[in-house]
């Protein structure tokens, strides 16, 4: 009984948001040039704090996951730990070798994050937590590197900063240009900032007054709707560009804990 009530709460739930994506698809499909104009400013400061720091906390949870899933799969405590090593040598390696910023921070983002992950769950057989691991697997597959990519490269949408004078090669998302080099919809920034959302998996059953449950929901909701804005300000994106990839996230994680958590009990 408790199960129907759950599996019929995420379904409504999934509805309103397929429901809430159609509505804005279409009004930004009329309006994203005219608010890009207003709200761009390619010096913003947390604009460009996003365009170079917004995807390093995902790539570290990534990393986080896949240890936690490979190491999932062997008995022993101690030996579960070893993806945890290799993905600290790779981050060490990322450091050495780094051809910019964004690769540096990238390394250190899979050693600190991930040593800290080891020592607070050293006793813990990370088999508890695989399920929650491949969802975040899944996402990363499904969305940055699926979704996100492969549309970016058949879509040919112009970015905001490099539109002609004039805007005259300005397209709305509805009509795809083909393989031109320009790789504006959707933006991958923003599908790497929602890579949290499956974690809210781990606090829905909380009371809502609960200071976990209130903090979880606003430290990832809120991080992925700051990077996602940043793209939108610096003119690395428009808003449908960011719509389709935060939409997609949140489809994804929907679906996935309705298969390999609801049906799976």
């Amino acid at each position: 009984m408790f199960k129907n009530v759950k599996e019929s709460i995420t379904t409504k739930l999934l509805l309103t948001i397929i429901l809430i994506w159609i509505t804005l698809a279409i009004v930004f499909g009329f309006t994203d040039l005219e608010m890009s104009k207003v709200v761009v400013d390619q010096n913003s400061k947390w604009g460009i704090f996003g365009r170079d720091f917004g995807e390093v906390p995902g790539y570290a949870l990534i990393a986080i996951a896949l240890a936690t899933y490979l190491g999932g799969f062997n008995k022993n405590l101690n030996l579960q730990k070893i993806p945890a090593y290799i993905s600290v040598i790779v981050g060490i390696l990322f450091i050495i070798f780094a051809n910019n910023e964004t690769d540096f921070y990238t390394g250190w983002a899979l050693i600190i994050p991930m040593i800290f992950y080891v020592m607070i769950t050293w006793n813990k057989d990370w088999k508890t937590y695989r399920t929650l691991a491949g969802i975040i697997l899944l996402l990363a597959i499904i969305n940055p590197l699926l979704f996100v990519q492969i549309i970016k490269l058949l879509w040919g949408r112009v970015r905001f900063r490099d539109l002609a004078p004039g805007f005259i090669d300005y397209t709305p998302w509805f009509l795809p240009q083909g393989i031109t080099g320009n790789q504006s919809f959707p933006s991958g920034h923003t599908a790497m900032g929602w890579m949290f959302l499956p974690l809210l998996i781990v606090v829905k059953d909380r009371k809502n007054t609960d200071i976990i449950k209130i903090l979880s929901y606003i430290l990832i909701v809120g991080w992925g709707l700051f990077v996602g804005l940043s793209r939108i300000v610096i003119g690395a994106h428009y808003v449908s560009d960011v719509l389709f990839s935060t939409m997609m996230a949140a489809v994804i994680t929907i679906l996935l804990y309705k298969r390999l958590y609801i049906k799976a009990t």
